[in-house]
């Protein structure tokens, strides 16, 4: 039995139990809190009615533009001039201040409103390469530590900016901040028969933080209120951080067997077991550490933390069976994310009530999350993400080519492609966590966030350019990506009941090694067996 699997046997003596579950509710609460700041552009920066108001020293004027965007005068010589609008009178019956009317984000300034959501995405698609790399680095705990405090910081910060570029800016780097790393740390330290059931659950969470968004959102209509009541609770991670520790996988992986002994040993008295011998303990270790410097070409006795810093993104490419797991992966993230965060955008097309459609948007997401679980328990990872992906696209593809005049089948259209991304959402990370090993899964992991932020950043001005001119064009768009995606998906190796790999040789049959310099080449890739 090779280390992977001791490891995992491992995990199964440990057994799930205070250890395992703090790691879990801390991880949840991070899932939590993420829609109130991944959405808010939804209450934040709405469009939102206005009508145009010319200068009141101005008597002479005529006519009020249709879109409120100009005036037509009358010059003392009799001429008719058109004017720009600089001023608004803004419908308050809905929101009673928002980024849309204190800054007046309307006619020639309207695609900022877009801009707003779209540049906390800009912000998440530039931090996961980097920050998946220093999590392999440095481990997992300092990444979530370091992130959490900057998130909490810009959050609170943007309330009391004044200029609208400013806040752009805030919001760049709140985004920049967002990493998934707690969904990997959670992850690495469950038992095998729990992985599965753990990582959809972990989705759960989004969809409450979606509801809880959108009824906070109806009782607080100020944006700068909203949005401190939705970060300040961030700081309630705080003390369960303090009493975590870091990824007995990866310390073991990365050589600090010293260090995993110590978190192995603190897991086994919260879980109350009997910890096994040391020396077996240290067999364990040895054997995944030089696993792992095997195919780093890497001593086993050295810390590689050590090395000089680089980037170690040709890792994603060095072999063929880890080229296929990136690319599409990568795709499928995109494709998720375009779709799912499409939908929540696309209130103004699906819905004429923005905190009802939010909190439908919410609850589908339950039923998505819940029954998946049993889903990948039967059916493994493969071809539910496959007929999730498919479905979704089917079903919003239809959205596109129903009459506006059935506005309730439309909405349930749309909440039924919800219900289908949504699983294939969860599933997606659960999926990808598996097929990564774990000297680049967070490499991985970020590498196809990268994408999905990607995705994230375009769907906002599809919805508001695209979606205004032609309101069925971005159904069709996000539809015909569900089928494809769902068609790559086919090629990936199944996951279900198979060890985590440690290595990227864990994932090849054969493996050929050179020196330092040369890339791993492999000749067979691990078949589903």
């Amino acid at each position: 039995m090779n280390g992977k699997n001791k490891f995992d046997d491992f995990l199964t003596h440990l057994g799930t139990g205070p250890w395992n579950i703090l790691y879990f509710l801390t991880s949840s609460y991070c899932m939590l809190m993420m829609p109130l700041q991944f959405i808010s552009g939804v209450y934040l920066a709405p469009a939102i009615n206005y009508t145009c108001l010319p200068p009141e020293e101005n008597e002479s004027v005529i006519t009020v533009s249709e879109d409120s965007c100009s005036y037509t005068r009358m010059t003392e010589a009799g001429a008719e001039v058109k004017e720009a609008c600089t001023e608004w009178d803004f419908d308050t019956s809905v929101f009673t201040s928002t980024l849309t009317s204190e800054f007046f984000l309307v006619c020639d300034k309207s695609n900022l409103r877009a801009a707003f959501q779209s540049i906390y995405m800009l912000g998440t698609f530039f931090c996961p390469l980097i920050g998946g790399y220093l999590a392999d680095r440095f481990g997992r705990k300092v990444v979530m530590v370091v992130t959490q405090i900057l998130i909490t910081l810009f959050s609170v910060i943007i309330i009391f900016i004044k200029n609208f570029f400013v806040i752009l800016a805030i919001r760049f780097l709140l985004g920049s901040c967002i990493m998934h790393t707690f969904f990997v740390y959670a992850l690495e330290v469950c038992e095998a028969k729990h992985r599965g059931t753990m990582g959809i659950l972990m989705g759960l969470p989004w969809a409450l933080g979606t509801m809880v968004f959108g009824v906070v959102a109806y009782f607080i209509r100020s944006w700068r209120w909203l949005q401190l009541a939705v970060s300040l609770p961030n700081v309630l991670l705080f003390p369960a951080l303090y009493f975590m520790d870091e990824s007995p996988r990866w310390l073991i992986v990365r050589g600090r067997h010293d260090q995993a002994v110590q978190v192995l040993r603190k897991a086994a008295l919260w879980n109350r077991v009997t910890l096994q011998p040391e020396a077996d303990l240290c067999a364990l270790m040895n054997e995944v550490q030089e696993e792992s410097a095997t195919c780093s070409s890497t001593p086993a006795n050295t810390d590689t933390n050590t090395k000089k810093f680089r980037l170690t993104w040709p890792k994603l490419l060095s072999t063929r069976a880890i080229q296929v797991i990136t690319a599409v992966v990568c795709i499928d993230f995109f494709v998720v994310a375009f779709v799912f965060d499409g939908l929540n955008y696309s209130g103004d097309i699906y819905s004429a009530d923005p905190f009802l459609y939010i909190i439908l948007n919410g609850l589908v997401e339950v039923p998505s999350y819940t029954l998946t679980v049993p889903i990948v328990g039967r059916w493994g990872r493969r071809i539910p993400t496959v007929v999730s992906y498919i479905l979704s696209g089917v079903i919003i593809f239809m959205v596109a080519f129903i009459p506006p005049d059935l506005p309730a089948l439309i909405l349930t259209l749309a909440l039924a492609g919800k219900v289908c991304i949504s699983g294939a959402y969860q599933i997606i990370y659960l999926y990808s966590s598996e097929l990564f090993p774990t000297e680049v899964r967070m490499q991985g992991m970020g590498a196809a966030s990268v994408f999905a932020q990607l995705a994230s950043t375009i769907v906002p001005f599809i919805i508001s350019v695209l979606g205004s001119a032609l309101p069925w064009l971005p159904s069709l768009i996000f539809g015909v990506a569900g089928v494809v995606a769902g068609v790559f998906t086919v090629t990936l190796r199944e996951t279900k009941d198979k060890p985590l790999p440690d290595t990227i040789a864990d994932l090849s049959g054969t493996i050929i090694t050179t020196t330092a310099d040369t890339s791993i080449i492999t000749s067979a890739l691990e078949n589903d067996a």
